[in-house]
C-alpha cells in the first residue's frame, strides 16, 4: 500500500473510532449514528473548531471563484 493510502486509511479510522466514542458515549450521544457518522468523516473540524472555519472560508471562496468564472 503506498504512502497515500495508508494516510487515507488512518484518516478514516480515526474518523470511524471518533464516530463510535460520540454515539456512544459523546456529547452527541443522542443524536443518530449517520449523524455522528457525518461528524466523524470530518473529525478535524469537529475536534478543533478552529479547523471548521478555515473550511468554511475555503468553501465560501471556491463558491464564489466558481460563480465569477461562470459568468465568463
Amino acid at each position: 500500500m503506498s504512502l497515500k493510502g495508508k494516510l487515507i486509511a488512518g484518516y478514516f479510522a480515526i474518523g470511524l473510532i471518533y464516530t463510535l466514542y460520540s454515539w456512544l458515549f459523546g456529547q452527541y450521544s443522542h443524536f443518530s449514528f449517520a449523524y455522528n457518522l457525518g461528524r466523524g468523516v470530518i473529525w478535524p473540524a469537529a475536534m478543533f473548531p478552529a479547523v471548521g472555519a478555515v473550511l468554511g472560508v475555503i468553501v465560501l471562496l471556491v463558491v464564489i471563484v466558481g460563480l465569477h468564472l461562470n459568468r465568463r
